[in-house]
């Protein structure tokens, strides 16, 4: 095992051995984030880099965050510890998220069996506290772990419309959006009630304005669901009548 210093210039020489400059060009745009660094290292390499230091997590995470993809092996090499050890470094990680990109891509799969245990951790991220300072993007990573965890089942749906009306900043942008994506995949997978959430929205925000969440992310919603091919023809026509 090497020492912390030493790993960190071994990783930080790697990647650069995979760097491509047109390819950082062209994600530097994606992230639309001129203060960051990015080397230009495709995915999948990243992940095979996140595998191969996924037993030095705590000399990894002392690696300086100077450019997009130390970040993004850190959070994919935590991202493949077992729960026991995950959620030890989960709250370090959650504050490393500067982006959309590393922020949709850390998605841990032992969450998916400890979802009750990781509930708390999404209001936490959702809500300011006296142990966490909730960000834009540790709300949209708590956005995207619902989309990604907890959409297998109907019987969530009630507190997944909780943390959107109740704890979102809708007036950030990438919270709108990740707001906006999780109701279009509920439109999707259980359409029925997706729709009942939206006619909801819409008959209170016509009769007061005091609608359930705001009118940007309902039209949003409505345009990313209509997007998918797992909708009708109809279903998307019904979906555009409730547009405000």
């Amino acid at each position: 095992m090497t020492n912390g210093t030493q790993l960190c210039e071994e990783l930080l020489t790697e990647l650069k051995s995979y760097a491509e400059p047109d390819y950082a060009a062209f994600h530097k745009r994606l992230l639309k984030n001129e203060s960051i660094k990015v080397l230009g290292v495709r995915v999948p390499i990243l992940r095979k880099l996140a595998k191969k230091y996924r037993n030095q997590i705590d000399p990894l995470l002392c690696c300086n965050d100077d450019c997009y993809e130390v970040t993004f092996i850190k959070l994919q090499a935590v991202a493949l510890l077992p729960w026991e050890e995950f959620i030890k470094y989960v709250d370090k990680c959650v504050t490393l998220i500067d982006n959309w990109a590393t922020c949709d891509c850390f998605a841990p799969k032992c969450i998916a069996t400890h979802r009750d245990e990781f509930a708390p951790y999404i209001c936490k991220y959702l809500r300011q506290g006296t142990d966490f300072e909730a960000t834009e993007f540790s709300q949209r990573f708590a956005l995207t772990t619902l989309l990604h965890f907890y959409l297998d089942g109907e019987y969530e749906l009630p507190y997944i419309f909780d943390r959107i009306r109740e704890d979102a900043r809708l007036d950030l942008y990438y919270v709108h959006m990740a707001a906006a994506w999780l109701i279009a995949e509920v439109l999707v997978r259980f359409y029925d009630a997706g729709v009942g959430y939206l006619t909801d929205n819409v008959e209170s925000y016509d009769r007061d304005g005091s609608a359930f969440f705001d009118i940007k992310t309902h039209n949003k919603a409505i345009q990313k669901a209509c997007e998918s091919y797992r909708l009708t023809n109809e279903q998307k026509n019904f979906l555009k009548s409730l547009k405000r």
